[in-house]
C-alpha cells in the first residue's frame, strides 16, 4: 500500500512536505512561454528563472542528503531567440547547493514533428545560412544533493531490497546505461485525457524511480501536470508529493491516479486546494490556439 499527497499551489512553498523526507524529485517545469504549450505564461525570462530559484531551494530543504533530482526540459526559442533553459537551471541548482550529476539526452523518434519543420526552411531555400535542425531531443539533467551513504542500502530489509532490485536484462537490453535514452513521446493525439498539456512519457519517471529508489521510498514532481509521476510511483509501490498550482488540472489528475479506484488498489490518494492554486488551462489553451492560427497564416501566404 502506498500514500500520495497532491497540492494545488505554488511549489514555491512546500511546507506540507517534512524537511529531508524526499529520496527522488522527477519533473518538467512549464517550458518558458514556449509558443505551443505556454504563451505568455511568464511576464518575463527573469520572472521564469525567479521560479526555478524558489523551487530548487524548497527541494533543497525537502530532499534527503545524497539524494537526486531530475529535471526534464530544453531550451525554447521564441520569434528567434533561443532561451538557455537547460544551462540555467544548471547554473541556479548548482548556486543552490546542488551537484551536478548527470544528463542524459531523451532522444524521439525522428518522423516525430512538432506543428512545424524548421528544417524547410533550407529546402525553401537551398543556400548557406538558411539552415534551421529540427529538434527531436530534450534534455534529463540530473543533480544530487551532497554524497549517498551507501552503508544504508547493507543495512535495508533484505525483502525491500529484492523488490527494489533492477532487471539487469531489461537494463542491457533497452540500453538504459547509455546517456542517449530512445522514448517515444506522448504524441499530440485527439481524445488523450493529456490533450493540450506537455506531458512526458511514463518510460522517463518509471527508468528514474527504479534507478534511484527503493520500494516505499517516496518521490515528488513539483510540476506535476497530468499527474504522470504521481501514476508510476503509484504502480512502483513508492509514495509521493505532488504539486500543481493549475487547477484546472485536478480531473485530470485525479482520474490518472487513479482517485475514483483506490478503494479497490488499498492506497491513500488526498488532494489539497491551496488559495494560492490559480487557472491556467484555458487561458493558456485560447492563446495556443490564437498562435497556431497565426501558424496557418502564414503558411497560406507563403505555400
Amino acid at each position: 500500500m502506498t500514500w500520495h499527497k497532491i497540492i494545488f499551489g505554488d511549489a514555491r512553498d512546500m511546507s506540507e512536505i517534512p524537511s529531508g523526507s524526499i529520496h527522488l524529485v522527477v519533473t518538467s517545469p512549464p517550458y518558458y512561454n514556449a509558443p505551443f504549450d505556454y504563451p505568455g505564461l511568464f511576464k518575463s525570462y527573469n520572472e521564469y528563472l525567479d521560479l526555478i530559484r524558489s523551487v530548487a531551494r524548497e527541494l533543497r530543504r525537502v530532499l534527503a542528503d545524497g539524494r537526486i533530482a531530475c529535471f526534464v526540459t530544453q531550451d525554447v526559442r521564441i520569434e528567434g531567440t533561443l532561451y538557455p533553459i537547460c544551462s540555467d537551471i544548471i547554473k541556479i541548482m548548482v548556486e543552490e547547493g546542488f551537484k551536478y550529476r548527470d544528463k542524459i539526452i531523451w532522444r524521439k523518434p525522428e518522423g516525430y514533428v512538432r506543428i512545424s519543420r524548421r528544417s524547410g526552411v533550407l529546402i525553401q531555400h537551398p543556400y548557406p545560412m538558411y539552415f534551421h535542425p529540427d529538434n527531436i531531443y530534450e534534455e534529463i539533467i540530473i543533480f544530487q544533493k551532497g554524497d549517498y551513504d551507501y552503508s544504508y542500502v547493507k543495512s535495508m530489509d533484505s525483502k525491500i531490497l529484492e523488490e527494489s532490485k533492477i532487471d539487469v536484462g531489461l537494463f542491457n537490453r533497452e540500453k538504459w546505461y547509455l546517456s542517449v535514452w530512445d522514448i517515444t513521446n506522448v504524441l499530440p493525439l485527439k481524445g488523450r485525457l493529456e490533450e493540450g498539456i506537455a506531458a512526458f512519457p511514463e518510460e522517463i519517471p518509471r527508468r528514474l524511480i527504479k534507478l534511484f529508489t527503493f520500494k516505499g521510498e517516496t518521490v515528488l514532481d513539483p510540476f506535476l501536470g497530468s499527474g504522470t509521476t504521481t501514476k508510476v510511483a503509484k504502480e512502483l509501490g513508492r509514495n509521493s508529493y505532488g504539486y500543481e498550482i493549475d487547477l484546472e488540472l485536478k480531473d485530470i489528475i485525479l482520474e490518472k491516479v487513479g482517485y475514483w479506484q483506490m478503494t479497490l488498489t488499498g492506497d491513500v490518494i488526498e488532494y489539497k486546494i491551496r488559495d494560492d492554486a490559480k487557472r491556467l488551462r484555458t487561458f493558456l489553451q485560447e492563446r495556443v490556439k490564437a498562435q497556431k492560427s497565426v501558424v496557418n497564416n502564414r503558411k497560406n501566404a507563403n505555400p
